[in-house]
């Protein structure tokens, strides 16, 4: 039997399959609320931007370790973290003690996304969202997903819908968060009535700790440290996948490396090019995988590591 003569039996319209992915868009999102009208007219200002395709298929992730880790750990911006987090120092311990993530941590994720402030990006965000959403195939779902969001949030926020900029995938203000982040985990943190993470650093410091106690983090537990492994390579089941760690410390010696910890804690082993040749293990725990929940990449994960260690280290109590 052809598709044809199976949709009359299932209730459905040919109409429903001839939709573009656009037509399909408005109606998802209308039936999610969103004013029919306000969606057509905010597609309508949309442009594709082949610039962020561009960008988006030569991600600074796809350098190995110890090109990207040069990136992100200078002296320079060490020295501006630690000017933040005397800046903020009462903010800061403030999101620490409520939200239980350590301020190091905070402090190096807005530092690696946006330089403190400095660089929250200059591509339209309606543009990248309308141009992933549409024209990348590979991601598209999810890029049009967070164009529904964005639309939801600027219009919730107020903002002209043009005027906002960010990463080219999207990504907005101090914590370089995307439209569903916003929505699900920014806070008012300094009460003033907005959830602005794009102009106040404050309402900054409170989302990113939000977001990482949503997801788990573990105040004062490390998050990956550097170890020793036999020559011989390590069962599969034991490595970084990208998935919440099953392994066990107690596992993790059994193969013959030097792990840390509880022989229960739950624990992986994450390999990172220390060089042209040079291999360097990790043992990582859950508060790596929470890490790449901000960011899938394990570089971007062991990049905010290490400055949150060196920011801790360089940083003075009053």
């Amino acid at each position: 039997m052809t598709k044809w003569l199976l949709l009359p039996a299932l209730g459905l319209s040919s109409a429903v399959f001839a939709m573009t992915p656009q037509q399909q868009f408005v109606q998802q999102w209308t039936d999610r609320g969103l004013d029919r009208s306000y969606i057509e007219q905010a597609l309508s200002k949309a442009s594709r931007n082949d610039k962020v395709l561009e960008a988006i298929s030569t991600p600074w992730e796809a350098k190995p370790w110890y090109q990207y880790r040069q990136l992100f750990l200078t002296q320079e911006r060490v020295e501006d973290g630690v000017a933040f987090w005397t800046q903020h120092r009462d903010t800061l311990a403030r999101a620490e003690a409520q939200f239980g993530v350590d301020a190091s941590m905070i402090v190096a994720i807005i530092g690696i996304e946006t330089r403190y402030g400095r660089h929250t990006g200059s591509y339209p965000v309606l543009d990248a969202l309308y141009t992933l959403g549409f024209y990348y195939p590979k991601r598209a779902e999810f890029f049009a997903s967070e164009l529904g969001h964005y639309l939801t949030l600027a219009q919730q926020e107020g903002w002209d819908l043009t005027a906002t900029k960010g990463s080219y995938a999207g990504a907005m203000g101090w914590g370089q968060f995307i439209p569903s982040s916003y929505l699900a985990y920014s806070v008012d943190f300094d009460g003033d009535g907005k959830r602005d993470l794009l102009n106040n650093p404050v309402d900054a410091i409170g989302s990113v700790a939000n977001y990482f106690a949503e997801h788990k983090w573990s105040h004062k537990a490390p998050a990956a440290v550097p170890i020793a492994v036999p020559e011989d390579k390590p069962a599969e089941a034991l490595m970084w996948n990208g998935n919440p760690l099953e392994a066990t410390v107690a596992q993790l010696r059994a193969a013959g490396a030097e792990a840390l910890g509880r022989d229960t804690d739950r624990a992986a082993l994450l390999t990172l090019k220390s060089g042209e040749t040079g291999i360097q293990y990790y043992q990582v725990s859950p508060n790596f995988y929470t890490i790449t929940r901000y960011n899938r990449s394990p570089l971007y994960a062991m990049a905010a590591v290490e400055f949150a260690q060196r920011l801790q280290e360089a940083y003075v109590q009053p």
